[in-house]
């Protein structure tokens, strides 16, 4: 067993720790159940410890950390579920099939809390476009998430697109689903003694076999014995089970549900039976299958999609199996609760594994040497050359950049409105908005990150993810109850590598405690690197709002005449912006630090000015500064503006700092804007007014003009030119 052990990629370590918990030899079926378990995709054997260190509470949340998802309140008896999840290593290998049930698995999850899923949102990471790679692995994920979210009839509302030479070899396709649901139908992964526990759903087959394992190493290249660790989805079969599963759970015929995710029937079955605090026993015999002969390991590893665990309430299980036989589906017992806490597994009247549900569920955790990479700091220290360019050229160029055009070429694939739920469509505003129907309640949500922050500076990156993504939603009027995070790293196994990890997590706290918003779910996944080079640590941040659907702001000048004004200062700074490396080709610096009191004044004063009715329409200062944000506000209605910009340099123009956000007023409302604004104590200025069909800027300099018209050509053209070329 030690060989096979060393030959499935158990470290030696864990073998023996698995010999100490079981007190004797593992067979083959227990020494894979244990490979599966105790990867670092399902049991975050690497990350635990840390992050444990996250703020989890809240006035507004109702389940945090450790079940399928999170669930925050919103107000008259209606809870939000949300969660972020990854597919990074499938969509590397199969960008279709590895977006598309990165979709299907994350709504599943949010089904399993008792939450109708209502909305979608991708966050995505390539290579640059110029990349032949690139261009196949954008348009394939792109594909996919469109192909399943459509199907299945999940509005995709929002996202976040961004190309890094650090993604080249290992794209990020991260996915974010909401589900509404009534506080009282909130469900667990629980089950009580003695309970049969059904599988439901599409039949098994040998799609996706292995695949937690192999979302835990590293991806060496595109290898075809991969291709069978990529499960493959049937949105259709996976509408027909969030039916049939909702109105099990609406009819109260389900005391526990769970998601048949990573690791499929092991995790789903051992989870729980852990969280319960029994053991289970399963009959292989019993599984549903599309392919004959499938062995034992087959059975229990495979990660088929569409399927899902369901304990029946005590009398109930006619009803459920009713319920699943009317959409078509398979609905068996397969399990049952059992007093001794082990995941026995029996296959053809034998007993083929047998091992305390604890030693699977609670693998060993690490605590390991962090050293920050010296090439990284070397960059974050370095003096920035002087930027010397036309400001004339540069704001057409930005505006070019991949990573600041339009994202309408991705997202017009998509259908963000079915459900007819969506009150802010992509495109519209800094965050998408969902209304509740039947109330004024609207949910807002945006997840954000910048990987040029976070790879010069891994924790003041994950702060700004954090600020920027709640900054986001407080900018449309809604005020941010709690967030997701995606965290997306290289190996841990390295001093570097857990270097990144541990400033991540811990910038999230900071953060986290500064503004007040606890984490309620999340996802980890590590080992993205490929050749010995890791990605930018990325975490990806998804923050949930609530506001008046009825008071909202969106983006983009509407009307001449109004004023035009800036929380913030007007300069920013260069360090790790997307000006430097646009203009300059240089990824350098560090990013803008953040003044905590400023930013959550800011986010306050733009909420209390969208509440009272004073402003419509609203945007924050992000990549590319002050001019690029004065621009973006012009394309939606053409209507232009006339400012002026007091401080002298281009970082004036193109800098970056947090905590800026534009908003216009009618001139009226003017007075009763700024007191408020002086009130709270924050720095702003009156920059000019809308009108117009150009952007003129009076600069200490002189004066800069550009056509509305002629800026969204050079917006609209890049990301276009990817996807239909």
């Amino acid at each position: 067993m030690e060989a096979l052990a060393k030959e499935i990629g158990i470290p030696e370590g864990e073998y023996r720790e698995i010999l100490k918990r079981l007190g004797r030899a593992p067979n083959r079926v227990e020494l894979l159940l244990f490979k599966v378990m105790w990867s670092e995709h399902c049991a975050y054997k690497n990350s635990r410890p840390l992050l444990k260190e996250l703020p989890k509470e809240g006035e507004a949340v109702l389940q945090g950390p450790g079940e399928n998802a999170g669930v925050v309140r919103i107000g008259e008896g209606w809870a939000v579920a949300f969660k972020i999840e990854s597919h990074n290593h499938p969509s590397a290998v199969e960008p279709f099939q590895g977006a598309a049930t990165g979709v299907g698995g994350i709504i599943r999850d949010i089904m399993s809390m008792g939450a109708r899923p209502i909305a979608l949102l991708d966050s995505l990471r390539f290579g640059p476009p110029s990349h032949p790679r690139s261009r196949y692995l954008l348009k394939g994920v792109v594909s996919g998430i469109a192909s399943y979210g459509n199907a299945i009839g999940v509005p995709t509302v929002g996202g976040d697109l961004y190309f890094h030479e650090g993604y080249g070899e290992n794209p990020l396709v991260n996915a974010m689903c909401l589900g509404l649901l009534r506080e009282e139908k909130l469900k667990r992964s629980r089950a009580s003694l003695g309970r049969p526990i059904y599988y439901a759903g599409a039949k098994t087959g040998r799609d996706g076999i292995g695949g937690a394992a192999f979302a835990s190493r590293e991806l060496k290249e595109e290898k075809e014995e991969d291709r069978p660790a990529v499960q493959v989805g049937d949105p259709f079969l996976g509408k027909l089970l969030m039916e049939a599963t909702l109105e099990a759970i609406e009819l109260d015929l389900v005391e526990g549900v769970q998601d048949m995710g990573a690791a499929g029937l092991t995790s789903s079955l051992a989870e729980l039976a852990h969280k319960s605090g029994l053991g289970v026993e399963v009959d292989l015999d019993r599984v549903p299958t599309r392919e004959a002969g499938m062995t034992p390991e087959e059975l229990l590893l495979s990660e088929s999609q569409e399927r899902m665990v369901l304990v029946p309430r005590a009398g109930k299980e006619a009803d459920l199996e009713a319920v699943f036989r009317k959409w078509g589906l398979d609905c068996v017992p397969v399990a049952r609760t059992i007093p001794e806490r082990v995941f026995r597994v029996l296959y053809r009247g034998q007993v083929v594994a047998e091992v305390p549900t604890e030693a699977l569920a609670e693998a060993p955790t690490y605590v390991r040497l962090a050293q920050e990479d010296p090439g990284i700091r070397a960059l974050r220290e370095m003096p920035l050359p002087p930027l010397e360019v036309d400001p004339k050229e540069a704001l057409p160029r930005l505006l070019a950049s991949p990573n600041l055009a339009s994202r309408e070429a991705v997202y017009e694939r998509y259908d963000h409105q079915v459900g007819t739920r969506t009150a802010l469509v992509p495109g519209r505003g800094d965050a998408a908005i969902l209304w509740v129907k039947g109330t004024r309640i609207g949910v807002a949500a945006k997840v954000d990150h910048n990987p040029r922050y976070s790879r010069l500076a891994p924790r003041l990156g994950a702060m700004h993810a954090l600020a920027e993504a709640a900054r986001n939603v407080s900018v449309v009027g809604a005020r941010p109850l709690a967030y997701t995070d995606g965290l997306n790293l290289g190996s841990p196994e390295t001093p570097e590598g857990y270097y990144e990890l541990q400033e991540t997590v811990m910038g999230l706290k900071e953060a986290s405690l500064a503004l007040g918003i606890p984490v309620v779910s999340g996802n980890v996944s590590l080992y993205n690197e490929s050749g010995g080079r890791r990605i930018p640590p990325t975490a990806m941040v998804g923050v949930v709002g609530v506001l008046d659907v009825e008071k909202r702001a969106e983006m983009g000048f509407r009307r001449p005449g109004e004023a035009i004004l800036l929380i913030g200062e007007e300069k920013g700074t260069f360090g790790a912006s997307e000006a430097l490396y646009v203009l300059l080709g240089l990824e350098a610096g560090s990013p803008p630090p953040i003044d905590w009191e400023r930013e959550r004044r800011a986010q306050e004063a733009i909420r209390t000015l969208i509440g009272r009715g004073l402003v419509k329409t609203a945007h924050d200062v992000a990549e590319g500064g002050l001019l690029v944000a004065l621009a973006e506000m012009t394309f939606p209605h053409g209507v232009g503006a006339t400012v002026e910009v007091r401080e002298r340099g281009l970082e004036a123009l193109f800098g970056e700092a947090p905590s800026r956000i534009l908003f216009t007023v009618p001139k009226e409302a003017l007075g009763e804007a700024t007191l408020l604004l002086e009130a709270m104590g924050l720095p702003y200025r009156i920059l000019g007014e809308t009108g117009g069909k150009t952007l003129t800027v009076l600069t200490p300099e002189g004066v800069l003009e550009w056509e509305v018209e002629a800026l969204l050509a050079a917006w609209k053209a890049p990301l276009r030119e990817v996807l239909d070329g």
